[in-house]
């Protein structure tokens, strides 16, 4: 077949260890014999970003607001012991998160489904998408270990230099903790606005909670600005698809998705989202079958894997040893990509292509061919037969070409 063309670049975020070495597989086998691939590249692998001092994660960035979407490689975010292993100059920041960050968005991660791998939670039909607010909160919370008794306040001084509030958090008796954590209207207002339009992208309904009973001023805030924002701006749209947008308190949201078939996007606070999606992640099977996207309020997209850089594989993988790791959803990362790519420039034939894909990748495990961290969760009809990951992507190599 004639290789597909692109009119627009990719923004390609290259990363680190194991994933790095699938992300050449999956461009060699998969992607470079069908498409004339035009990529816009970046390597944020660790020595790149060291030699750089971190400047091209900005770069990448800046460079996904100009052309509108990227896939991005799993990377390391450098502990102690990487400064140490890389010799780096400094513990540079989460590439993920300076990302976010410059874009604005929200981060939605949604299990992938095959027959033959259920839920834990066996009401569960459809994938649930998790959205997190990941800014603020308790991440960005100031921390104080009280010593002993004596009056915790909580004030606000105006940029004038005028104090408009003070109030008593506790008459501490004795030791204790003291925490102070805070949020921004347009920081909320973003994430609202990413969830609406990820909800009329997929065409799924949309689910909000918080605790605002409880916290009426700091979770009642964002139940307010997601129903104003949804009135103004997105319910006549929500209207016309037939999808809804639904609040309610997080406990009865919990007990509802544990109740649920699945099927819509569950947004959640930081603390919730962070909980909750590895939660759904694991009921649903592996953080390798887990897709994640970035989406910008202004409708910026970057797709990449849920998961890490698999280091154990990468280290057997440096002495010769045969390694048999999951490249499923760095795979959908690739064909997520490609097929909002294809969707905004109006290339049907890129867009097919990532169906086929990923019709591809799910016959083959639904064939009993699949990495070995599945075999364990197998319940399929045919046998399972685990095998390495050059094996594996083979094999969905040669069910992709029967549909071409």
């Amino acid at each position: 077949m004639e290789k597909i063309k692109m009119t627009t670049p990719l923004v390609e975020m290259d990363g680190d260890e194991m994933t790095r070495v699938l992300w050449q597989q999956i461009k060699d086998e998969l992607l470079l014999p069908y498409i004339d691939l035009k990529t816009e590249y970046y390597d944020l692998g660790l020595p790149e970003r060291e030699k750089t001092r971190d400047q091209v994660t900005i770069d990448s960035a800046e460079a996904t607001k100009k052309y509108g979407v990227a896939v991005k490689c799993a990377t390391i975010t450098p502990n102690a012991q990487r400064v140490e292993e890389y010799k780096l100059t400094e513990m540079w920041k989460s590439p993920n998160g300076t990302i976010r960050a410059i874009l604005d968005g929200t981060v939605f991660r949604a299990p992938i489904m095959v027959k033959g791998i259920s839920p834990v939670v066996k009401t569960w039909k459809e994938p649930i998408t998790i959205a997190r607010h990941a800014y603020g909160d308790v991440y960005k919370g100031t921390e104080y270990r009280v010593p002993g008794p004596g009056k915790a306040e909580l004030v606000f001084t105006d940029e004038s230099g005028k104090e408009q509030f003070r109030q008593t958090v506790y008459d501490f008796e004795c030791a204790g903790v003291l925490q102070g954590q805070y949020n921004k209207d347009s920081s909320i207002s973003s994430f609202a606005r990413s969830c609406f339009q990820y909800a009329i992208d997929t065409k799924q309904d949309l689910w909000f909670a918080t605790k605002d009973t409880i916290s009426k001023k700091y979770d009642h805030t964002f139940k307010d600005i997601f129903q104003e924002i949804y009135d103004a701006e997105y319910k006549a749209k929500f209207e016309e698809l037939g999808i809804e947008y639904f609040y309610t308190l997080i406990d009865d949201a919990v007990a509802r998705v544990v109740r649920s078939k699945g099927g819509f996007i569950w947004a959640c606070k930081n603390y919730d989202g962070d909980v909750m999606s590895d939660m759904v992640s694991t009921a649903f099977g592996s953080l390798a079958m887990m897709t994640s996207v970035l989406v910008s309020p202004d409708g910026k997209y970057e797709y990449e894997a849920a998961h890490g850089t698999v280091t154990r594989h990468y280290y057997k993988y440096l002495k010769g040893e045969e390694t048999s790791t999951n490249p499923v959803a760095t795979l959908f990362a690739w064909s997520g990509a490609l097929r909002k790519r294809g969707e905004l420039d109006g290339n049907a034939d890129l867009m097919t292509f990532a169906d086929k894909l990923e019709a591809a990748t799910i016959a083959t495990i639904e064939g009993g061919v699949m990495t070995k961290d599945l075999v364990g969760l197998w319940e399929g009809e045919n046998p399972a037969k685990g095998v390495t990951s050059l094996e594996f992507l083979r094999a969905i190599k040669a069910n992709l070409e029967k549909s071409l």
